[in-house]
């Protein structure tokens, strides 16, 4: 899916003020740079902290995972309110992931394209937990899907009748492709931070990770190399835009 940058006088504008950064010593440059390599690369804290001398900023990694805890998510959901409606295809998956030790479960819900439309970490996988999952789904999206496309597990089919009843569910293994190749992004990161250490931190840290990575991962395969730097060209303008960089920029 290729986003495209609406400029004055060629579509309507999504409206979406900036965050505010009142009270920040850092300016804004500053942060929106420091927080997108941490959601975009597999880095620790530390290791996004020092990419910023290169840019002639010191600053500490705590500083960091302030500025990602507090702005990661309002980018995110800034940069969702800029794509296209959800389709009406759902896939839904769970894959078990280990915190601090203990095997809990990642529910995950993507559309047609791809498009990550809800992460809820559970303890368990059976019907409790797929009904939850099904009406945080649908509260989120503020929607209903055509079809939702599952795996076989049991507890899908129930959840399923009791919360929507009236959409189709296919129920099949093999169509579940989508979903289950979502997980990859998670597992990468997973690996690379050797274990998420909460169900808390997990649960904040993935929404804003699946709606800021996506972004800066255009499906490069399907592009010629002009395409593809024109096409990161215009995300890193919507991604100055939503983080308010273009607003600085305009008024200098």
């Amino acid at each position: 899916m290729i986003l495209e940058l609406i400029v004055p006088g060629r579509g309507s504008f999504v409206s979406s003020a900036p965050p505010s950064y009142q009270g920040h010593r850092y300016p804004v440059e500053i942060i929106a740079h420091a927080v997108w390599p941490y959601f975009r690369f597999p880095l620790s804290f530390r290791e996004a902290g020092e990419l910023m001398p290169g840019r002639g900023v010191i600053v500490s990694y705590e500083t960091i995972r302030r500025w990602c805890a507090k702005f990661g998510q309002v980018y995110a959901n800034a940069l969702r309110r800029r794509r296209p409606r959800p389709g009406d295809k759902w896939h839904l998956d769970e894959v078990f992931i280990k915190i601090n030790g203990e095997r809990k479960y990642l529910w995950r819900a993507v559309d047609a394209d791809g498009t990550v439309l809800d992460i809820l970490v559970q303890n368990r996988r059976d019907t409790t937990a797929a009904r939850r999952f099904f009406r945080t789904l649908l509260t989120k999206t503020r929607t209903v899907p055509r079809v939702v496309v599952t795996d076989r597990l049991r507890s899908y089919g129930t959840a399923h009748r009791e919360v929507m009843p009236s959409v189709e569910h296919r129920c099949h293994q093999g169509l579940n492709n989508r979903a289950e190749n979502s997980h990859q992004p998670t597992r990468q990161r997973e690996r690379a931070v050797k274990g998420f250490r909460s169900v808390g931190g997990a649960q904040r840290f993935l929404p804003a990770f699946s709606g800021i990575s996506p972004h800066f991962r255009p499906h490069r395969h399907r592009m010629t190399a002009s395409d593809h730097r024109a096409e990161m060209t215009v995300r890193f303008a919507i991604w100055e835009q939503v983080t308010g960089v273009a607003g600085l920029s305009a008024a200098a």
